[in-house]
């Protein structure tokens, strides 16, 4: 099974003045609401299941994105523009079922070697393997933001900013086991000896630099491996190194919290944030430890970067924000903006990649689905059937597939408590949809620094 690249791993901010019937406010849980969902189950008594969809079957919810914050930045009729588009127009591309079980939104999914691991509000981590529920473990830290797969390890980020290690048993693989938490005990304690490791939160209020204080918003790891990236809502990302669990470094990264990060080759470590930008920063080693430097920022508009992913050549970086826009930029000797996908309706929530393909999940509850043409993309679906925010996304390479079709499986983890399981392909004809689109680059001066009038304020660099 290949794991794709997911971004946003867990819970979003926007940035200040964003907020739900309002501004000028911060929301603390931006993308939940207060709505009572109908059970996926249909009421019958089981709190899960896997429910297969037939061709002709459809679901016909009550909309719950209109307690959304996210939906300040939409005044259209989601209904009608996604979904008219049924699943016979995009036979390509279907619905093979839903994953459920009754306790509380999907904030974290993550795929590796036939498993499946989705994090929820219920502080539990479930597995599932052949579309059932294979084994499960819980942590006492809160909703489960983000999860990531390591090589013999399973890191898990909690709404309390703690990271929890998890193994295995050797003797029973369905058995899962904590084994440590990020940062180690005894280095907390160690650190809170010495008063230069204290750091400034807030007024009146320091804390331990190697902890963060804020929930975490992200993981992610380096290309071997062998370093893990915490990203945070208290504006940082740390550098742990997984061999000894050591804190090696922590990043003031940006101005507000730290929404998504992802790492690519070259030693290059990308940050979005609802502070509006997305900076590019560049990691050394130095002995054996490793330094952090800033090196761009490809991104400044008002509205807050959400998610991140990167492609698998790590030539192309996309950026998902709550201005429902998708920017990407092209690496060749430098980074260079090559475009926007424009798709949705409201924010944009998770990015994923698989082979030539781009996922994008949105609070308007559909999934784009593009493919990538050289410098170029075309839209191929328009995925609908969750009725809530498509909160992250998940793909691994389709086991079943015979021909040569290039084709995938995707996860989509949502607010309305379901998983759900697409059958997507590269070979997907173009949708018919005048909601989809892509533009060319922003133009840019001589000074290497453009401007547009998209959604408010927005500067792209290289």
């Amino acid at each position: 099974m290949t794991m794709g690249s997911s971004s946003i791993q867990g819970e979003t901010k926007p940035p200040r003045g964003h907020g739900h019937r309002g501004h000028g406010h911060r929301i603390k849980n931006p993308d939940g609401y207060n709505g009572s969902l109908e059970s996926m189950n249909g009421g019958s008594g089981q709190d899960y299941s896997f429910l297969n969809f037939e061709s002709g079957s459809s679901e016909q919810p009550a909309s719950p994105i209109s307690k959304s914050p996210w939906s300040s930045h939409a005044n259209l009729d989601l209904d009608q523009d996604l979904h008219d588009n049924n699943d016979q127009e995009f036979s390509h591309n279907v619905l093979m079922g839903s994953l459920v079980r009754e306790e509380g939104h999907i904030y974290s999914l993550a795929a590796s070697q036939e498993l499946l691991y989705t994090g929820s509000a219920s502080k539990n981590i479930r597995v599932w393997k052949n579309q059932k529920e294979f084994s499960g473990f819980k942590s006492n830290s809160g909703l489960v933001k983000a999860i990531v797969i390591g090589d013999d390890q399973i890191f898990t980020g909690h709404q309390d900013g703690k990271i929890r290690i998890w193994k295995v048993s050797t003797k029973n693989p369905s058995v899962y086991r904590r084994v440590g938490s990020l940062p180690k005990f005894k280095d907390y304690v160690k650190s809170s000896m010495k008063p230069s490791n204290y750091v400034e939160v807030r007024r009146n209020k320091n804390t331990i630099w190697l902890k963060h204080f804020d929930a975490i918003s992200c993981l992610s790891l380096n290309e071997d491996k062998s370093l893990l990236y915490s990203a945070s809502w208290d504006k940082t990302f740390k550098i742990w190194r997984i061999s000894d669990s050591k804190c090696l470094e922590s990043v003031a990264a940006h101005d507000d919290a730290v929404n998504s990060l992802v790492t690519g080759l070259d030693g290059l470590v990308f940050t979005g944030s609802a502070d509006g930008t997305v900076k590019v920063w560049r990691r050394e080693t130095q002995g054996k430890g490793t330094k952090h430097f800033f090196s761009q920022t490809l991104l400044k508009q008002d509205s807050a970067v959400t998610a991140l992913t990167i492609n698998p050549e790590s030539t192309i970086i996309y950026s998902g924000s709550s201005d429902a826009l998708v920017n990407y930029w092209l690496k060749d000797k430098q980074l260079a903006h090559g475009g926007i996908l424009k798709g949705h309706k409201l924010a944009v929530l998770c990015l994923a990649t698989a082979g030539s393909l781009v996922f994008s999940g949105s609070a308007d509850m559909g999934i784009c689905v593009w493919r990538r043409l050289g410098a170029d993309h075309i839209c191929l679906s328009l995925l609908t059937g969750h009725t809530g925010p498509v909160k992250c996304l998940a793909t691994e390479k389709d086991q079943e597939l015979t021909s040569g079709e290039a084709r995938w499986i995707l996860y989509s983890g949502s607010l309305d408590k379901s998983v759900k399981m697409w059958r997507v392909s590269e070979n997907t004809p173009p949708v018919a949809w005048n909601g989809c689109a892509s533009s060319m680059p922003l133009s840019l001066p001589s000074s290497s620094a453009g401007s547009s009038d998209i959604h408010g304020r927005i500067s792209v660099h290289n």
